[in-house]
């Protein structure tokens, strides 16, 4: 190992690793992309690389786990926030995305629908997606349970609402990032807001 990895304990090591995955995804694509390219946007010898990783193939599913971590431990929600408070947090952090250091959400977003593209035939990345989309559907079904619960929601199927506004969500940055639609989610925001979460309001809880 070289000086340099030597230095560079495990866990950032594969923070390195995952990052230059992430810019060379960006700039090659999923189906062109070579693990000397993956290489080339490291300072660490390709090498390493090849010593944590079992081909392209390892590499991109740990990748994918990468990327869904960073957004499924990301949402930042006071205790004492009211469901109403809190569920507009998690739509808010699904359409819009944290705040990342390097490269934004949508940059993310772009290489995670890639992967996303390719799931269909991929049965171990698809369970990785399956695994997000409940993580993201039943954290929503959980705030509107409580929000039932506390008597600031009305009594409505939870399941199926979270799995609506979920399905929303998707559609939205779908649209964006796929047809150029840059509004998409701002456009599903408000609709949520207006079509879908207002219905769940008990008259006193209404918005002005």
């Amino acid at each position: 190992m070289s000086e340099p990895d030597e230095k560079v304990s495990q866990r950032e090591t594969r923070e390195v690793i995952m990052e230059a995955t992430f810019r060379a995804l960006s700039k090659h694509g999923y189906k062109d992309l070579r693990m000397r390219d993956i290489g080339e946007e490291m300072e660490l010898t390709r090498q390493v690389i090849h010593y944590h990783f079992d081909g392209k193939y390892d590499l991109l599913s740990s990748f994918l786990e990468y990327i869904v971590d960073q957004y499924e431990g990301s949402v930042e929600v006071d205790p004492d926030a009211d469901p109403k408070t809190e569920l507009d947090a998690r739509i808010d952090q699904c359409l819009f995305g944290p705040e990342f250091e390097k490269f934004t959400h949508w940059d993310r977003m772009k290489v995670y629908h890639e992967l996303f593209s390719q799931a269909q035939r991929d049965e171990r990345h698809r369970e990785v997606f399956n695994d997000h989309y409940e993580q993201i559907r039943g954290s929503i079904v959980e705030v509107v349970e409580d929000g039932i619960e506390r008597g600031v929601f009305r009594e409505v199927d939870a399941e199926r609402m979270g799995q609506l506004i979920t399905d929303v969500i998707h559609a939205a940055r779908a649209r964006k990032i796929s047809l150029g639609h840059d509004d998409a989610p701002e456009e599903a925001r408000r609709a949520v807001e207006d079509f879908i979460l207002d219905s769940l309001y008990l008259d006193d809880e209404s918005p002005d």
